[in-house]
C-alpha cells in the first residue's frame, strides 16, 4: 500500500487541494510513513521531475535492472546531470537508490507473505540467493530472520 501511495504522490501536482482527493492521499500517506519502521522509511522521494518519472516507473516496475546510463537514453538527459541531482537530493547513488526501493517492496511484499523466491524475481534477481545477498548486506540479517525479529520487536 505504501508503494502505491508514493506512486501516486509522484503524479500529484505541488500545489494540490488538501480537501480534495490529493489532501486524502497525502493525509494517508502521511499516516503510513508515520507508522511505517524505520527502515521503510529510506527511499527518499527527489523533488527533480524527471527523477519522480524514474522513481515512478522504478516502482511500477521494479525488476527493470535499467542502470542510469539506460535511464539517461530513455528520458533523453545525461547520465552524470541525473546522477548530480539524485546525489544532492537523496545522497545516494542510483545502485543505492534502487536497493533501497527494493528493500522497501521487498519488506512489504515478504511481509504480506510471499515468498523469498517470489520477491526476488518480482525484484529482477537471477533467484532467491542473490537477493538474500543484497537482504543480508543491507539490513544485516537473512529475510527470514530480520521478519521474524521485526514482529517480535527485536531490534
Amino acid at each position: 500500500m505504501l508503494a502505491n501511495l508514493l506512486v501516486h504522490a509522484t503524479h500529484m501536482p505541488v500545489m494540490y487541494d488538501v480537501d480534495g482527493a490529493d489532501g486524502r492521499i497525502a493525509t494517508v500517506l502521511l499516516d503510513q510513513l508515520s507508522t511505517a519502521p524505520v527502515e521503510e522509511l529510506r527511499f527518499p522521494m527527489p523533488v527533480d521531475a524527471r527523477l519522480r518519472r524514474i522513481a515512478s516507473a522504478m516502482m511500477a516496475n521494479p525488476s527493470d535492472r535499467a542502470t542510469i546510463d539506460d535511464w539517461g537514453r530513455r528520458i533523453a538527459v545525461a547520465p552524470r546531470t541525473l546522477t548530480r541531482i539524485l546525489q544532492r537530493e537523496t545522497g545516494m547513488s542510483f545502485g543505492r537508490w534502487r536497493q533501497q526501493l527494493h528493500i522497501l517492496i521487498a519488506l512489504q511484499r515478504l511481509d504480506q507473505g510471499a515468498s523469498v523466491q517470489a520477491v526476488a524475481l518480482d525484484l529482477g534477481y537471477e533467484g532467491a540467493s542473490a537477493f538474500v545477498t543484497m537482504f543480508r548486506k543491507a539490513l544485516g540479517k537473512p529475510p527470514a530472520r530480520y521478519l521474524a525479529e521485526r514482529r517480535i520487536g527485536v531490534h
